[in-house]
């Protein structure tokens, strides 16, 4: 039998390869890629297409980029894997940098999103058992409405979403969840029993690039600790420099370098949540990072991963801030992002489609004027990829747009036109 890795097969074969051999977790646009170089991703017949997802946010230096590649293969021919059992000559040196990049005490890596928040939330309790007395197994966290923290038994178990949770219970406890962007309710929360901390997305990317007022984080953190509550900020999606700031929470900050933060507006959380870009998509990597005195409650042996802090992935993520600080992406973001609103809600004053454009920096989304239950942002998305640009929608009538940072201004005014020019025809035929 010919081998199926070196036979040619066409975007069609390869579609119905994974249909029938792959699990089906997902529903993807019909396109089939094989190459990236950074804004740009080739499908397997050749067609150049404007990626404008980003892989949700984890290539926000774009595809391949050198620099990256470089350090993944100059790493990967010495050594990859040690697991934590011994030391490595990098670990040290990227926990070092990163750190002093972000102001923390201390970092701890792992390797997927989810596990990252699955490590807050173990750090959160167990700060909230050793250090305010609250009885083991009645810590509470509390989390905001429409949620998106991973895929895992526990973090679905906060979720309201019911494609994610249904029929995966029993549910994990511990959980209190609240309306986002309101500080009423946050308060309210935070006078129950044994409430060790509050876990927000700073912009809630999977519910269709929701933006909190400008004073909600600064708001939210205040009342975490003037109530001896944790504040947790999960910045997987929207961090390293994806929202125009280095953090979503940095807020407007004038960036200069990579991220110079503004006291007045820079809200520190007590544990950060980082993944996706953390690597530039090369190699899966992530971590928290929080100070000493929440840190250090994890003792040797107390939690752990076999990949996590790999030399292979701290050379990766050393490499991915050094592009993001050196090539300035998160003014590219800032600057870019702004053009963007500001062109599409243009386009938008004279559509009867497309109701509003939202986001920050170049994490935005255009809300489609029909129900969450049609198909039309999907058939939308499906016409803009054979115009030559990706997206996909996110809660049935919402299209997100978050394309590589790397994008220049020249690059980002075709791809306006070509979403733009998309929705003109496509409504003309809607409105029949």
């Amino acid at each position: 039998m010919e081998d199926i890795f070196t036979k040619k097969l066409s975007s069609k074969e390869l579609i119905e390869l994974e249909d029938k051999h792959g699990a089906h977790n997902y529903h993807p646009l019909p396109v089939v890629l094989s190459k990236g170089e950074g804004v740009h991703v080739w499908d397997v017949e050749g067609k150049k297409y404007f990626d404008f997802l980003s892989a949700y946010s984890a290539v926000n230096q774009g595809h391949c980029h050198p620099t990256i590649t470089k350090a993944l293969t100059d790493q990967a021919s010495r050594i990859t894997l040690t697991s934590r059992a011994f030391h490595n000559d990098i670990l040290g040196r990227y926990e070092a940098y990163a750190t002093e990049y972000f102001g923390f005490d201390k970092l701890l890596p792992m390797n997927s999103g989810a596990e990252a928040v699955e490590t807050a939330i173990k750090v959160c309790r167990k700060y909230a058992h050793e250090k305010k007395g609250v009885d083991e197994n009645k810590a509470k966290i509390i989390v905001a409405n429409n949620n998106f923290h991973g895929r895992t038994t526990t973090i679905v178990s906060f979720s309201n979403d019911e494609e994610a949770r249904k029929d995966y219970g029993p549910y994990t406890p511990g959980f209190i969840q609240v309306p986002y962007n309101d500080t009423d309710a946050l308060e309210k929360a935070l006078q129950e029993d044994n409430v060790a901390g509050f876990m927000v997305e700073p912009i809630q990317g999977e519910a269709g690039v929701v933006v909190p007022d400008d004073d909600y984080l600064a708001k939210a953190k205040e009342l975490c600790h003037k109530n001896n509550a944790i504040f947790i900020a999960d910045e997987i999606q929207t961090g390293i420099g994806r929202t125009g700031s280095l953090l979503a929470s940095c807020g407007n900050c004038d960036c200069q370098g990579h991220c110079e933060r503004q006291e007045d507006t820079y809200v520190k959380p007590d544990i950060l949540i980082l993944g996706k870009a953390l690597s530039g998509g090369a190699y899966p990597v992530s971590a928290i990072l929080a100070d000493d005195e929440i840190m250090l409650v994890i003792k040797p042996g107390q939690h752990g991963s076999t990949f996590g802090g790999n030399p292979l992935g701290a050379a990766v993520s050393h490499a991915a801030l050094e592009v993001i600080r050196d090539e300035k992406l998160t003014q590219n973001a800032r600057e870019l992002g702004e053009h963007f609103r500001s062109e599409l809600q243009k386009f938008i004053d004279q559509s009867d489609l497309v109701k509003l454009v939202r986001g920050k920096g170049l994490l935005n989304a255009i809300v489609v004027n029909d129900s969450e239950e049609s198909t039309t942002a999907w058939d939308l998305c499906v016409k803009m990829a054979e115009n030559g640009l990706i997206a996909k929608p996110t809660h049935g009538n919402i299209i997100r747009f978050a394309p590589p940072l790397v994008m220049t201004k020249e690059q980002l005014d075709e791809c306006i036109s070509i979403i733009t020019n998309t929705i003109s025809d496509f409504e003309k035929e809607w409105k029949k």
